[in-house]
């Protein structure tokens, strides 16, 4: 029997987040310090996340992260952040660029319409990882969550009521007319009628938004909802 090598599966973690309010990294070192110092065996190379959601401008996330090891944390990300330069800022960094799993306050529930038409396959609950739903013939409509891992197929289009994080297939025996549409955009994959995208060119101003995916001649595009 062959060696079993690496397997690499989703997971989550608790992790503390430091909310900062300035760019201003020496006021940012103190106040961080003077927590540290109300609970020093806590913090003590503990993994942190730097939130920068009522941040304006960007920081010096290499400044940043330099403060936080120095007062032995470990910085390994950063959330909150909105646009392509602050994500190419804190990678260069070497940070990772984290999702908080908020969902949109735009975030609705599907018309009577909908989860009446005929074909449709409702999935109520999230898709976890490694789980697979089908809707043959039909669109499919998931109230929750589909997770990294997780893969939904329909023939027709696809509904997440929630954040879509794992596969999505839709038109999956060749419908072009097809749709995809998620309330918080974060997917590995999404296809329509064999055409995809991998999640490293969807990381753009429609990531983490309410969007609808279609298929414009070979190319797919995106609607904000």
């Amino acid at each position: 029997m062959a060696e079993r090598g690496i397997e690499l599966k989703g997971s989550s973690f608790t992790l503390s987040v430091l909310h900062i309010t300035s760019t201003d990294i020496a006021r940012v070192r103190e106040q961080l310090q003077d927590k540290i110092a109300q609970a020093p065996e806590f913090f003590r190379a503990a993994p942190l996340v730097i939130n920068i959601e009522k941040l304006s401008n960007i920081p010096d996330f290499t400044a940043l992260a330099a403060v936080v090891r120095e007062l032995e944390l470990v910085p390994v990300g950063v959330s909150g952040i909105l646009d392509d330069q602050g994500r190419a800022a804190a990678r260069a960094a070497g940070l990772a660029v984290m999702t908080t799993g908020k969902v949109p306050a735009a975030a609705t529930s599907p018309s009577p319409a909908l989860l009446n038409q005929p074909g449709t396959r409702v999935h109520r609950g999230p898709v976890r990882s490694g789980q697979q739903i089908y809707a043959p013939n039909g669109s499919l409509v998931v109230l929750g969550a589909v997770s990294n891992g997780a893969e939904v197929i329909a023939d027709d289009s696809i509904h997440v009521y929630g954040a879509l994080r794992g596969r999505a297939v839709a038109g999956a025996k060749g419908n072009e007319h097809a749709r995809i549409y998620c309330q918080q955009l974060m997917p590995e994959l999404v296809s329509i009628a064999g055409h995809y995208q991998l999640s490293d060119g969807l990381q753009g101003d429609h990531w983490e938004q309410p969007v609808s995916l279609y298929l414009a001649g070979e190319q797919l595009k995106l609607d904000r909802l």
